[in-house]
């Protein structure tokens, strides 16, 4: 374990004022991230739990190596020495154990977050998380809630083999009652971690390994002790219009990539950082169809029944008459990740797989 790295009617569409209203609040909502400090997302999370922690005693973290060892992606970094072992518990190796304790504390008031040393090992926990987590508001009429938090490693790293790189986003978000988020930058992660937190309800959240050392600008008002992004509201990291590429996590790096060398080529794309994947964020999602009317979804996931499939069915469902060309998904092989690094490259999206879709999206392909 040391090495695991309703439906709307489109008849007339919406009017030239709602989508002016609808492009202001796009627009206002775009960025914070405009100043010249930076943070890496290891930090990023470190601060969010630290001040959280802070702020509400009722806030505690657990699981395997969070405390002497400080996780093993030095996460929860400096916090058993601030806080002591009654609020950072170190856990035996026994995800179905700690997360049913985790999932009780939280019964009883109190607000865990669990760390899973990567979320392919939640599976071990999977019914505490869904059906003792997931469920309990609803089936007890509202008068229980679960504040708790379900944070790790997800996806693919590198070279961990099939059993260490699946990809959990469109495995929980197709469970009602569970919040889906899946930050990118250090600014996504600082604040849906703090709003993951502060919610009354059990939220999975999805973080890259790979991204865990990158360092992105962060702005002031970012590095606030109140801040917080809201759930459920995607961001656009590029403006565009001529195509709308959707992704989250480490994909929106390449996204934004990609878009560099398409407007090498003269094509205008509009980069869509979900940040939440349940909620997911329709209404962003199709008013940038609408303007560019073509779409691209992206996501490291297998493609069966997958973040990207649900995408493309909101698009046809609510936009239909607006596109312009057949949507495009680019996904994961529908593969078991293969360990030899040659291989899993080919499994995996790339930056000339996206831009291949784009160019085909405007019908600019060779």
């Amino acid at each position: 374990m040391w090495g695991i790295l309703g439906r709307r009617a489109v008849d007339g569409g919406f009017s030239a004022s709602s989508l002016r209203r609808m492009r202001s609040g796009l627009v206002s909502a775009r960025s914070y991230a405009a100043g010249s400090k930076e943070m890496t997302v290891r930090d990023a999370l470190n601060s969010a739990i630290d001040e959280e922690m802070s702020a509400d005693p009722k806030v505690f973290v657990m699981g395997e190596e969070v405390g002497q060892y400080q996780g093993a992606y030095k996460i929860s970094k400096g916090l058993l020495e601030k806080y002591g072992p009654e609020r950072v518990y170190d856990t035996p190796i026994t995800e179905a154990g700690f997360t049913g304790i985790g999932v009780g504390a939280a019964y009883a008031g109190l607000k865990p977050v669990v760390e899973f040393m990567t979320f392919n090992f939640s599976m071990q926990a999977i019914d505490h998380i869904i059906n003792s987590a997931a469920k309990s508001n609803y089936m007890s009429a509202g008068q229980i809630n679960v504040p708790i938090v379900f944070r790790g490693p997800n996806g693919a790293a590198a070279g961990v083999g099939a059993q260490h790189s699946q990809c959990y986003a469109a495995w929980y978000a197709s469970v009602p009652g569970l919040k889906v988020l899946a930050p990118y930058s250090a600014e996504d992660a600082r604040g849906l971690l703090k709003a993951a937190i502060r919610d009354p309800d059990p939220v999975v959240f999805l973080e890259n390994e790979l991204l865990y050392g990158e360092s992105f600008p962060i702005s002031e008002e970012a590095l606030d002790s109140s801040f917080c992004l809201p759930i459920g509201k995607a961001k656009i990291e590029r403006e565009g219009k001529d195509v709308t590429i959707t992704t989250f996590s480490k994909m929106v790096g390449f996204a934004l990539k990609a878009a560099e060398k398409l407007a090498e080529e003269g094509i205008s794309a509009e980069v869509i950082n979900l940040r939440s994947i349940r909620p997911l964020d329709r209404a962003t999602i199709n008013a940038s169809v609408r303007k560019t009317s073509r779409l691209v979804t992206v996501e490291e996931g297998f493609p069966q029944h997958g973040v990207c499939a649900e995408i493309c069915a909101s698009v046809v469902e609510e936009s239909f008459s607006y596109l312009d060309a057949p949507v495009e998904r680019i996904a994961g092989a529908d593969v078991p990740m293969p360990y030899a690094a040659n291989l899993e490259r080919l499994a995996l999206p790339q930056v000339e797989d996206i831009v291949r879709a784009a160019k085909r999206a405007c019908f600019r392909s060779k």
